[in-house]
């Protein structure tokens, strides 16, 4: 964690800001004690559109094979 004085933040503001969108830390203080703090905010996830997902997944072809035959072919291949 970077920190500054509140009269070098003030300064370099837009700078510490996108520091802390890509994810530091940013620390103020004022008098060397720590007053204030920047970090990125927790983006929204977007909702999942069931509707859309089922059209998605019953438009996909069907396996060629089940998941027990895909893993012993892939472990099996593997070992030779």
């Amino acid at each position: 964690m970077d920190r500054f004085t509140l009269a070098d933040a003030k300064a370099r503001l837009s700078e510490l800001v996108d520091r802390a969108e890509a994810g530091e830390s940013i620390e103020i203080t004022r008098r060397a004690k720590p007053v204030a703090g920047l970090a990125a905010v927790a983006k929204p996830r977007r909702r999942i559109d069931a509707a859309r997902l089922s059209a998605m997944t019953a438009a996909m072809p069907p396996p060629a094979e089940n998941a027990a035959e895909l893993v012993r072919s892939m472990r099996d291949g593997d070992r030779f």
